[in-house]
């Protein structure tokens, strides 16, 4: 069967519908993420379809043009985010991934990245610096997963509690997760998205979007957005303020999520991505969760290149510099900075 390779022409509801219809597919698959990219980060967007000799959908690919020119030319599906890739029959996804090959090919881009959160029938090299870490829920049994935290995370729980920290969520916690966001990010030397990306998020997906903070004496101490699909919930953005650590608002945040998603009826609850062997991955592991390593395949016109990196020693100055940047200033300039960093 010849399938045609093309500009995705056809309305967000008969994306979604295909999108839905996948086995592996993501929140971040989803057409309403073409919005956030283009709205609140002025990314230009070019979503591709397989369409067979009848014009149905037979796989899609969603990327995102992120170019500058002090970091480079960028297409990656998703950006900023850890899921992505194409979608569909085992031709379509190599249909797409030619097709997408090409076209970075052609347009200059530096690095063509696909984040999968599986392997693909593509021949296209493929890094594992990054995994997600998953527990495993049980549907309505909170408890089930509490059986399985570790028992430091535990006392480090109930001890907040204990202190009076409360956990909110809602869309109307927007303002409290960016207030720690923004801070926290300053505090690890790391310029942050704008509040006009959250904002986008919460009105994209107000039915997907979980934004959680962590109150002590009424101020957030910590935060976390979580996007959630189907049977699974990510919290892929979450931050605490080094202020508060003897209070560990962190460990109550998370399992505040957890606990949700459970009673929710959910069966997967991911922490996001990490780095293998950091400090943050093995504070993960210890609710009793498992590694997935991600499939990030890419094709770069210069060996090695990969999307920029804190890790990168390259960049090595910039975290010094930026904690000694006033923190209202680092706040206003870091969403000019951070969006060419996908």
């Amino acid at each position: 069967m010849t399938l045609r390779v093309e500009a995705f022409q056809g309305s967000p509801a008969e994306w979604d519908a295909f999108v839905r219809g996948q086995p592996l597919w993501t929140h971040f698959h989803l057409f309403g993420w073409n919005t956030v990219m283009r709205r609140a980060l002025g990314h230009e967007c070019v979503y591709l379809a397989a369409r067979d000799p009848d014009g149905r959908l037979a796989g899609v690919l969603p990327l995102v043009r992120v170019k500058s020119v002090v970091f480079g030319h960028y297409l990656v599906s998703m950006p900023f985010l850890n899921y992505g890739g194409p979608l569909g029959s085992d031709p379509a996804i190599q249909a797409l991934v030619e097709h997408a090959v090409a076209r970075a090919a052609a347009d200059g881009a530096k690095l063509l990245e696909l984040r999968s959160r599986t392997a693909l029938p593509i021949a296209l090299p493929v890094s594992h610096r990054k995994t997600a870490v998953v527990l495993d829920l049980t549907p309505g049994s909170p408890d089930a997963a509490w059986a399985g935290v570790n028992a430091r995370l535990k006392n480090y729980v109930r001890r907040t509690q204990k202190a009076g920290v409360t956990v909110r969520f809602g869309l109307d916690q927007v303002d409290g997760f960016y207030a720690v966001f923004a801070r926290h990010m300053h505090e690890l030397g790391t310029p942050t998205h704008g509040r006009r990306l959250f904002e986008t998020i919460a009105e994209v997906f107000p039915e997907d979007a979980w934004f959680g903070c962590a109150y002590h004496e009424g101020r957030p101490v910590a935060c976390g957005c979580g996007l959630r699909w189907a049977d699974q919930i990510e919290v892929t953005w979450a931050s605490a303020v080094a202020s508060a650590p003897e209070l560990r608002p962190n460990a109550l945040l998370y399992w505040s999520f957890i606990e949700r998603a459970a009673n929710e009826g959910l069966r997967s609850f991911s922490f996001g991505r990490s780095t293998p062997g950091s400090g943050t991955h093995e504070f993960k592991r210890r609710w009793g969760s498992r590694d997935e390593p991600l499939w990030w395949y890419g094709r770069s016109s210069r060996n090695g290149a990969t999307t920029p990196s804190p890790d990168d020693p390259a960049l090595a100055w910039g975290p010094w510099l930026w904690k000694r940047l006033p923190n209202r200033l680092a706040t206003l300039l870091g969403p000019r900075i951070v969006r060419y960093l996908p």
